[in-house]
């Protein structure tokens, strides 16, 4: 436990991506197995203790320090992990140095509920500040030490040589603590056998573009389509396969289990690249419908009802056992076309290919990406084969302008990792006119990113000075601060008080010299809402 609790200190206090990933790597070069595959697990999100939970750390250590106290404590740090193992009393003890973190990995797996919170009060009591702090961020989730899976993934890549490329590809086949994987990279034994419908291929990303016309592209080397607004997904499909395929995210997450009826219409052998959206008689719906299907372990009938998934496909990477990757845009896109014309995949259709003959002729298509629900367009060269990771001048995406609203600052909270010193989250709100002569604020919104360093420390050191109310972690600020907020779309929605959901919404300015009287009002965000796209209509083969 004492070498992973080292590294995660270190991780927390290294900003930069090449340090972080010299530390893992010489972490999992130096630790045996199978410590550091459950490391690797941890790193990575890949572990789930179903009965540590964090109320649970909260009443083990009301029973150690008074409320008034952990109160204070809790309130002034920000983080539950960190309150914790600095303010949880040191014991004397005889003996019985820190566990292993196999130890505490597998023991936590096999008990029972009721053993829990003993095992974890006894370990608490074995560790120092240090050890304690990695321990209740691995039992309770959440590293958050600024690490990507795929950046410890790639630090795995590293040991063997290898391109990060091949670790994901076999990534979703394997199980913590990841034996098979190690004595590969190690040259002990071959790659892991994974199902090829288990297997998930790095996808293929683009470069963002202001102008083609002055970025000198030439438009009879590209094609275009639309760039949907839902999220890009892979289906890596296997009529004979066993399990019937997968869905994986852009990131490589597994999303099966949470979209059932486009895994039941994946009765074919192939590996196809799309964009996942919510399709209702034929209408692409706002990306708010899609966001209810995302991250569920189940999914009840009614929401299948409502909410129905389609894929509208990009590309194609494999048919059947035949690689297509190597082969150009051009070439792929005409065997997907043939493909789905023979296949005719129910929730399923292709993405169409745009005309145009000049720049100016694309701009105009551009301009209109936003009423048709659109986030813009793609460019990608007829010649580029399909390669992992974002190649430079191949795929280009010329997204549509953000929107802008003014906002007043509202609530503000720490952090985490190399940010908990700093207030860094920050609720937004509008103004809705409750009555003629008594407007009132509603929270319309949340940033934590579009600020330079500079300007997070100026936002810290404005709601220090200005806070008026604290609810934990949380601070109320007096409502005078405006902040010019970017954002992508934004949609209906029951869950918020506001009545509306902001998508990627981002701090674009602070405006200092803005009186929060003059901030924007609700009806402003209303009127900017699209209902449905108007673009090309999905229909079942």
């Amino acid at each position: 436990m004492r070498a992973f609790a080292d590294l995660i200190e270190r991780l927390v206090y290294t900003p930069q991506r090449n340090a972080k990933l010299r530390l893992i790597a010489d972490y999992l070069a130096h630790t045996p197995n199978p410590d550091r595959g459950y490391a690797l697990a941890a790193l990575t999100g890949d572990l789930r203790f179903t009965h540590a939970k964090p109320a649970m750390v909260r009443e083990l250590v009301a029973q150690r320090v008074t409320p008034e106290l952990f109160a204070l404590s809790y309130d002034y740090v920000g983080d539950l992990a960190e309150t914790v193992s600095l303010i949880w009393p040191e014991k004397e003890l005889d003996g019985g140095g820190p566990p292993g973190l196999a130890e505490v990995v597998e023991t936590l797996t096999q008990a029972p509920r009721g053993a829990v919170p003993g095992l974890i009060e006894a370990w608490l009591d074995r560790l120092d500040a240090n050890q304690r702090f990695a321990l209740l961020k691995l039992i309770t989730g959440g590293l958050r030490v600024g690490v990507s899976a795929r950046l410890a993934k790639t630090a795995v890549a590293r040991l063997g040589d290898r391109d990060p490329a091949e670790i994901e590809e076999v990534w979703h086949g394997l199980e913590p603590p990841y034996r098979g994987l190690f004595a590969w990279i190690d040259g002990q034994a071959g790659p892991p056998a994974v199902a090829e419908t288990q297997r998930f291929r790095p996808m293929m990303l683009a470069h963002p573009l202001d102008d083609p016309a002055a970025d000198g592209l030439d438009p009879g080397a590209f094609r275009a389509e639309w760039k949907w607004d839902g999220i890009r997904v892979q289906l890596a499909a296997g009529a004979d396969g066993g399990d019937g395929g997968h869905l994986y995210s852009r990131t490589g997450d597994d999303i099966s289990g949470a979209f059932p009826d486009v895994m039941a219409a994946a009765a074919f052998d192939a590996v196809l690249d799309g964009e996942l959206l919510v399709v209702r008689d034929g209408v692409v719906a706002p990306f708010n419908d899609l966001q209810q299907r995302l991250n569920r372990k189940r999914v009840m009938p009614a929401m299948l009802t409502r909410h129905p998934a389609w894929l509208r496909l990009y590309d194609m990477l494999f048919d059947g056992a035949e690689d297509l990757r190597g082969l150009p845009f051009d070439a792929r896109r005409q065997r997907l076309e043939d493909w789905h014309a023979r296949v005719r995949p129910s929730r399923m259709d292709l993405s169409p290919q745009l005309d145009f003959a000049d720049w100016d002729t694309l701009a105009a298509l551009r301009a209109g990406a936003r009423a048709d629900q659109v986030e813009g367009l793609m460019l990608k060269r007829r010649d580029s084969a399909y390669v992992a990771g974002r190649p430079k001048g191949l795929w280009f995406k010329w997204k549509r302008g953000p929107l802008l609203i003014d906002a007043v600052l509202l609530y503000a909270q720490r952090g985490h990792g190399k940010r908990s010193s700093y207030y860094s989250d920050f609720t937004f709100g509008a103004w809705r006119d409750a009555a003629a002569d008594a407007p009132a604020l509603v929270p319309v919104g949340k940033a934590y990113f579009g600020f330079t360093d500079e300007e997070l420390r100026q936002l810290d050191r404005w709601v220090r000075a200005n806070t008026v109310d604290r609810f934990g972690p949380v601070r109320a600020v007096r409502p005078d601060l405006v902040l010019e907020v970017a954002f992508d779309s934004v949609h209906r929605s029951t869950r918020h008080k506001s009545g509306v959901a902001m998508r990627f919404p981002r701090i674009h300015r602070i405006r200092w010299d803005k009186p929060a009287a003059e901030a924007d009002r609700l009806a402003t965000l209303e009127a900017m809402i699209v209902e449905s796209a108007k673009g090309p209509a999905a229909t079942e083969p």
